[in-house]
């Protein structure tokens, strides 16, 4: 499974450098002072790059909610109970979550990938890639087996590598798993050297003695486990998610495949920052959507190098601020393509000094 994860990160290219000059040059001949539109523009050359036209536009665009539960909910680390994730799923599936509204606005579909829920689904728009029913406890042990951790992110790579196959040219990170900011902080302790009281927020909402206690947990999974940062791995099955794992193989597999992925919250900032361990490169193709109002999400913009979109103070998760954001990139697509140039306007330019 090992070759399998270098045989992808293997094919992660870099963007496209001729496409990123085309787009600049067609940016700075479109009728309004070089640099106006300010970080759309940036936008522009990116995805220019990553999709190696300069003018890139985005027609079936998919929002892939990994979904999964957590051992370490046993410790009373949310103000929801663990059952809340198999009732929420079936709320996605039938469209009526907040990113299902979303996305509808936005013109993207939703696909919800159950990677570790722990409890069998039935529905007809169910992707059922379950690897185990949830995580073991972290605090007491490794949330789960190496093995189970590398099969997780292959998941997230074959539904990269399918959903591309029928037709999707831009992702969005979704996800749904009661406990998993808990797991998300860990790995952001693990990989990046963050304290726990630093890295853990407040989840679903919990007060101060909870949230305490979540730092307290944290800590203590850290300790027992003592994950490798060097080994994005080890860190995933000691102190991860199988969503996360998803999530990452997700990354993984659109980078190779050239497609754009929009980060969403904290957890898609965890699995993005495993992403990067992995295969460095792959942050190329990585959009961050929002800045979560979620404790340490700022931290891992910072570590992943990118800078977000929107600041709406969003902590809901589920891909709510990826799909908030597609409204920028569609933006960015019309710029491009409509705008009148200098030219074609018959409108004078700025002249050299």
């Amino acid at each position: 499974m090992i070759s399998a994860i270098e045989e992808v990160t293997g094919r992660i290219a870099p963007p496209d450098e001729q496409a990123e000059l085309q787009a600049a040059i067609r940016l700075n001949s479109l009728t309004k002072p070089p640099g106006s539109l300010g970080r759309l523009e940036a936008l522009a050359v990116r995805l220019a790059g990553i999709s190696k036209k300069a003018q890139p536009s985005y027609g079936t665009r998919t929002v892939v909610v990994m979904a999964a539960d957590h051992g370490v909910c046993c410790e009373g680390i949310s103000a929801f109970p663990q059952e809340v994730t198999v009732q929420m799923a079936y709320n996605f599936l039938t469209g009526g979550a907040a990113v299902n509204v979303l996305a509808r606005q936005a013109g993207a579909s939703v696909q919800f990938v159950d990677i570790g829920i722990n409890a069998e689904l039935e529905h007809p728009e169910l992707i059922n890639r379950k690897v185990r029913p949830g995580t073991g406890n972290m605090a007491a042990g490794p949330a789960m087996s190496r093995e189970e951790a590398l099969q997780a992110v292959l998941v997230g790579v074959n539904v990269a590598r399918e959903a591309v196959k029928n037709g999707t040219e831009i992702f969005i990170t979704g996800e749904m798993g009661i406990g998993n900011t808990t797991a998300s902080a860990a790995i952001l302790c693990a990989l990046e050297g963050i304290l726990p009281e630093v890295a853990v927020g407040r989840g679903t909402g919990i007060d101060n003695e909870r949230l305490l206690h979540k730092i307290e947990v944290v800590a203590r999974a850290l300790r027992v486990n003592s994950p490798n940062p060097a080994d994005p791995l080890d860190v995933l099955a000691k102190v991860g998610g199988l969503e996360i794992a998803g999530l990452a193989g997700l990354i993984l597999g659109a980078a190779a495949l050239r497609v754009p992925v929009i980060l969403d919250g904290f957890i898609s900032g965890a699995a993005a920052l495993v992403a990067k361990a992995i295969a460095p490169e792959s942050t190329a193709y990585m959009i961050a959507s929002h800045v979560s109002n979620e404790q340490g999400h700022k931290l891992m913009l910072e570590r992943l190098g990118l800078e977000a979109l929107l600041d709406l103070g969003l902590r809901l998760g589920e891909g709510t601020g990826g799909v908030l954001s597609l409204h920028l990139i569609d933006a960015v697509s019309r710029i491009m393509t409509e705008m009148a140039t200098f030219e074609s306007a018959g409108v004078s330019g700025a002249e050299g000094k």
